[in-house]
Order: structure tokens, then C-alpha cells, then sequence
């Protein structure tokens, strides 16, 4: 078998395996776990055999016409190289562990066919991007995973904040793709085809000739999808949905689409130096703004969402300055650590009945209670702060490397103003990411007060997974930088010097400062009790999670109010800690901007047809109904008047005819 007929059969076997679990979950309940979780091993065993043929080498492509069209032909086309080849091992890995993991995680959900179902499409989609030689292909895999996101982020759909964040998440991302859409069919109009190679020969040719305009149209579709300023505020609402598909969304699918677009298409946007400082900007404020938000967030997983939204700010960094084998590596590094980090958030959720961390910090004994995760969770914690020798330290410095080189001259297409502008941030975000990641460590993991109730042992499904997604957070990065050129564009991913000292230095400020104001704040703590939490020792982990979502504003408040003197966020952060903890109210400004505009707009339409359309349509039908009711009222049966008027109108008819006849 070729390797095209091997790569058809990856994202077609989840596929599959999504209308096998809809057509069969209620049916056929005993078939949905295997249904779920068969296909995407066998994805990933297909994805790991095209990555071994492809080694790095020369493209693999094919393709063939679907419709002519009379203008620019649509073709299925499939066009893997290196970066491909190695994203897509990556999103079946990922999808095969967030499977395993969510047969224990929602033994006992009853909608979990359905989930499995739509878990099993959206990685479908995923690869399908992932593997597409043409535009609206990959169009289609865009799509399919947004209203993927829908559903699955609003499973819980009893509680008010699931049902918000799955419409916020569509409407947010759809505002993105509709100037992406222009901007793809722009792009295709000037190339002649939808075909990424064609794409690419006609950039090098010269031949895009709205390169800016392209650029900035398809900047906001990417924004949109992967959760860039402006276009990220619907990300940290997402975390309303089951604790897996947050693992799956943040680490290998939707989120990492854009950025993948961007490295599939750099070219495009190189050809606009205006267009890669606009993507330095959106990178820089992103990783800064998400990583102060990260740092003033009581929720476990938002915490995790902002982290999310500043580690994909470093790849568009890298991007921005023009390599993209530094964001891709930064993309599959991150996808194993944040895996992690979500799928133990789970376990410590579930131990702890609550996701707010000013709770867990009045709570002792849980890192003894949930050893699996209390480790594993260190280990991405590391990775995420950047820490030799974990994995996010070699992709991190990877970017910062890359942004250095792009600041000193030293990288052809990139403006140097663009490496400043990512250095910079990216040096302050290393400090900031240090700093949540080991505040999220303290409080999680070493409160006082009430002992944490014993949930007895996770499900094996759930404590292997994150062992097996332990062994890349701690030993990828230090493998892969030194092979992943080969694969990619054959630039040097190794650690710079400089970069390498600022980067870790800052890293080891952020996270002794944070360890500096949590001892001078965690005294304070017993003297502040929080309330109750919503444990239940024998509960399914997803029903502890949708509980503690449901109750978490009742029975602490408003985070951003809430008093907490054990924070150590409120030292380090100051007055800012309120401000940052709102997501520095973005929300409320796209409230005022776009959302009362709109809703006063469609008031005023309601207005004008209720009140003046109706009014018109309302006097049509009074016309008529009066001259009904006039001549009602002399149908009164009598005979007798009725011919009394029918000669009555006789003789006006002959009077009136004799006058005319006479000309009087």
C-alpha cells in the first residue's frame, strides 16, 4: 500500500468511526467504547507509518479534479511533507489518549455515545487539514471542527455556561472565517487555483498581487480559530465543556489549525513586510495580555485556556519572524505538555469537587490522594515554565532563537522591527508563564485546611495516559531539536546562548518571586474559609466537573472580586490583578462596540416592522373588512327589501340613461 492510500485512510478511519457511533450508540451501547477508541489507534498506527515513509524527504502528493467549475478548479488533493507528516502523528496521538482517557472520565455520562461520536469527527477534521493539498478542502476541515467545538463545549448543556460558551466559541470564530473565506478565494483568484503547491509557485513567481490585503483578510480567520488578540476571549469560556475535549481542542486540533495554516502558507504572508509585523503585534500582545489573565484566574482550567492562548502567541511569534520549524516544533512540544496539563486538571477536579483554586488551597492532603496526577502535572508544569531540561524549554528557546536572529539582521524575509517585538514579549512572557505555573502548583497542590476527600484510585484509563503523555512533556524536546530540521525547512532549532540564559533566568524569577509571595500570603488563608464545595466521592469525575462549573459563581462570587488575601497574584499583581482577572475586559468593550449596536439595530428593525409594516398591512385588510362589514349589514333576509332595492336601482339606472340620452 502507498503512502497516499496509507494518509487517506487516517482521517477517513475516524470518520468512519463518528457514523458508526451515531448510527449504533443507542442501539448498540457495548460497541461505542471500542467504536471510540479502535479507530483512533489505528489512525495513529497509519499516521506513524506515513511519517516513517515520508522521513523528512521529498513531498508526498496527489490529487485529482472533484468538479469543474468553469474558473478555478476544486480538487482533493493531498500534499504531505515533513511539518504535515509529524502534526498529524501529533493529533492522533493526542485524539487516542483524550479517547482512552474519556472512557473513564465519562463511564457514566449518558450522552458519552454522542460525545465519542463528535470527539472521533473533530479529530477527523483535524487531519483532514492537516493533510490537504487544496484550500477548500482544508476549508471544509476548518468548518466541520468549528461546529464540532459547538457541540462539545456545550455538552453539559444544562448548566447557563456551557450553553454560553458553545454560541460564543461558533459566533467568536465565525466572525474570523467570514474575511478568511475572501481571503482564500482572493488568494485563489490571483493563483488560478485552490492547489497549496500552485499557491506557492505563483508567490515565488511574484505573482500575488494583493499581497497585504490577502494577508491581513486570512490574519483574521487564523485569529479567530486559534485564539489570537482580538479574536481569544471566547477560548477561556470554553473551558464550560468536559475537561477531555479541552485537552483535545488546546493541544492538537482547532487552536492548532490556524498556526498550522500559517506555517503551510508562510510564504503568503512573507511577501508582506506589513503583514508580518501586524502578525509580531498580534503574537506579542497575546502572550503578554493571556499570561497576566493566567495569572490572576481562580479557575483551574481557565488558568490552563490563558496558557494555552499565550504558548500559541510564542508560535505565531515564530511565524512572524519568519520560521516556521520553530513554531511547529513550539506546536507539537506544547500539544504533549498541555495534554497533560488538561487531562490531570481532570483528575484534580474530580479529587477535589471544585475547580477554584482559592479553594484547593484551603485544602490539604490532595497531591497524597492523586499521586499520578500530582506528578505528572509537575512534570508539565516544568515544561510549560520552561525548565531545562523539559521539552518546552528546547521549542520555547527555539522561538526566542529565532526572534533573535530576526532582530540582528540575520533572517532574509523578516522585518528586524518584528524580532524586537517578539523577543521582547517573549522574554517577559517566560517570566510571567513561571510565575501562573508555579502559583497553579502552590495552591493546587499545597494547601492547608480540610482534608481532601478520598475518591479511592482513578481509573486505570484515566492514570495511564497521563503517564504515557509525561514521557514527551520530560523527553521530547531534548530529542527532537536536533533531528526536527531534517523534517522541516533545515533551519537550526538549537538553543541560543543568550536567549537561552535570559530566557531560563527569567523563568527562575518569575517562579521564586511567585514561591516568595505565596509563604508571606498562605498564612492568611485559614482566617479567609471560602464556603462549600461540591465534592462526591463516588461520582463520576465528568459529573463532579459540571457540578463544580454549575456552582462555582453561587458559592464564591465574583473572582474578580472576591476577597482572597491568600493569593499570591494579588501581591504580585496589585491593582492590576482585577482588571487581568476580567480578562482585562475585553468582553465588556465588544459589548459596547458590537453587541448593544447590534441588538439596538434589531430592536429598531423589530420597531419599524411591527409598527409601521404592520401598520400598512394592518389598513389593507381594514379596507376590505369595513366594506364587508357595510354590505353585511344589508343582507338582512327580507325579501321585500330586496326588491324594494332592486327597483330602486332600476329607476336610478333608467333616470341616469335618459339624461344622457337627452345630453341634460
Amino acid at each position: 500500500m502507498t503512502t497516499i492510500h496509507l494518509a487517506s485512510l487516517v482521517p477517513l478511519l475516524p470518520f468512519l468511526a463518528a457514523v458508526a457511533g451515531l448510527l449504533v450508540g443507542r442501539t448498540a451501547p457495548g460497541f461505542v467504547r471500542p467504536l471510540a477508541v479502535l479507530p483512533a489507534l489505528a489512525a495513529l498506527a497509519l499516521a506513524i507509518a506515513v511519517a516513517v515513509d515520508q522521513s523528512g524527504g521529498r513531498a508526498v502528493e496527489a490529487h485529482t479534479q472533484l468538479t469543474p467549475t468553469g474558473s478555478v478548479p476544486i480538487e482533493l488533493a493531498l500534499y504531505i511533507d515533513g511539518f504535515a507528516a509529524l502534526v498529524a502523528v501529533l493529533v492522533a496521538f493526542v485524539a487516542t489518549c483524550v479517547q482512552i482517557y474519556s472512557t473513564g472520565y465519562l463511564r457514566d455520562d449518558p450522552r458519552y455515545p454522542s460525545y465519542a461520536a463528535l470527539v472521533s469527527l473533530f479529530t477527523s477534521a483535524m487531519l483532514l487539514v492537516v493533510y490537504s493539498g487544496d484550500l477548500i478542502v482544508l476549508l471544509v476541515g476548518w468548518e466541520v471542527m468549528g461546529i464540532c467545538s459547538y457541540f462539545l463545549v456545550g455538552h453539559y448543556w444544562e448548566t447557563p455556561e456551557a450553553r454560553a460558551a458553545s454560541v460564543k466559541a461558533f459566533l467568536v470564530t465565525k466572525l474570523g472565517d467570514v474575511p478568511f473565506l475572501i481571503g482564500l478565494f482572493a488568494l485563489a483568484t490571483d493563483a488560478g487555483s485552490f492547489r497549496i503547491t500552485t499557491i506557492l509557485d505563483t508567490v515565488a513567481g511574484g505573482g500575488l498581487h494583493h499581497p497585504t490585503l490577502v494577508g491581513l483578510l486570512l490574519l483574521c480567520g487564523v485569529a479567530g480559530k486559534s485564539a489570537q488578540f482580538p479574536l481569544h476571549t471566547w477560548l477561556p469560556d470554553a473551558m464550560a465543556g468536559p475537561t477531555p475535549v479541552s485537552a483535545l481542542i488546546h493541544a492538537a486540533t482547532m487552536v492548532a489549525a490556524g498556526v498550522y495554516f500559517i506555517a503551510r502558507l508562510l510564504p503568503v504572508f512573507e511577501a508582506s513586510a506589513a503583514v508580518m509585523v501586524v502578525l509580531a503585534v498580534m503574537g506579542a500582545v497575546t502572550m503578554v495580555g493571556s499570561a497576566l489573565a493566567a495569572l490572576a484566574q481562580d479557575d483551574i482550567k481557565r488558568v490552563l485556556a490563558y496558557s494555552t492562548i499565550g504558548q500559541l502567541g510564542y508560535m505565531t511569534g515564530a511565524l512572524a519572524v519568519g520560521d516556521r520549524g520553530a513554531a511547529v516544533f513550539h506546536l507539537l512540544s506544547h500539544g504533549a505538555f498541555k495534554a497533560l496539563l488538561f487531562l490531570a486538571a481532570g483528575v484534580v477536579i474530580h479529587a477535589a469537587g471544585t475547580n477554584s483554586l482559592a479553594v484547593m488551597s484551603r485544602t490539604s492532603g490532595l497531591r497524597r490522594r492523586i499521586p499520578d496526577a500530582y506528578w505528572t502535572m509537575t512534570v508539565a508544569l516544568l515544561a510549560l515554565a520552561a525548565i531545562p531540561p523539559f521539552s518546552g524549554f528546547f521549542s520555547k528557546e527555539s522561538v526566542l532563537g529565532a526572534a533573535e536572529h530576526a532582530a540582528t539582521g540575520r533572517t532574509a524575509h523578516a522585518p528586524g522591527s518584528a524580532g524586537w517585538i517578539v523577543l521582547v514579549a517573549g522574554l517577559a512572557t517566560a517570566l510571567l508563564t513561571a510565575a501562573y505555573a508555579t502559583r497553579l502548583w502552590l495552591l493546587a497542590f499545597r494547601g492547608r485546611g480540610t482534608e481532601a476527600p478520598d475518591h479511592g484510585r482513578q481509573p486505570l484509563s484515566m492514570t495511564v495516559v497521563l503517564w504515557v503523555l509525561a514521557v514527551p512533556s520530560l523527553a521530547f524536546g531534548g530529542f527532537a531539536y536536533r533531528s526536527l530540521p531534517g523534517w522541516f525547512d533545515g533551519r537550526d532549532l538549537t538553543p541560543t546562548l543568550t536567549t537561552s540564559v535570559l530566557g531560563t533566568g527569567l523563568a527562575l524569577v518569575g517562579g521564586l518571586l511567585t514561591y516568595g509571595a505565596w509563604t508571606h500570603t498562605r498564612t492568611q488563608a485559614a482566617g479567609t474559609p471560602l464556603g462549600a464545595v461540591a465534592a462526591h466521592p463516588g461520582a463520576d469525575a465528568a459529573l463532579v466537573e459540571a457540578e463544580a462549573i454549575a456552582t462555582h459563581a453561587p458559592a464564591f462570587g465574583d473572582i474578580a472580586y472576591a476577597p482572597d488575601p491568600a493569593d499570591p497574584a494579588r501581591l504580585l499583581l496589585g491593582p492590576l490583578r482585577r482588571h487581568a482577572a476580567e480578562g482585562f475586559h475585553l468582553d465588556a468593550v465588544y459589548d459596547a462596540l458590537f453587541v448593544r449596536p447590534v441588538l439596538a439595530a434589531a430592536g429598531l428593525v423589530q420597531f419599524l416592522d411591527r409598527e409601521v409594516v404592520d401598520t400598512y398591512v394592518r389598513g389593507a385588510a381594514a379596507a376590505p373588512r369595513l366594506l364587508g362589514a357595510a354590505v353585511r349589514r344589508a343582507q338582512t333576509g327580507n325579501v321585500q327589501t330586496y326588491v324594494s332595492a332592486l327597483l330602486a336601482g332600476t329607476v336610478v339606472l333608467a333616470v341616469a340613461v335618459i339624461l344622457v340620452a337627452t345630453g341634460a
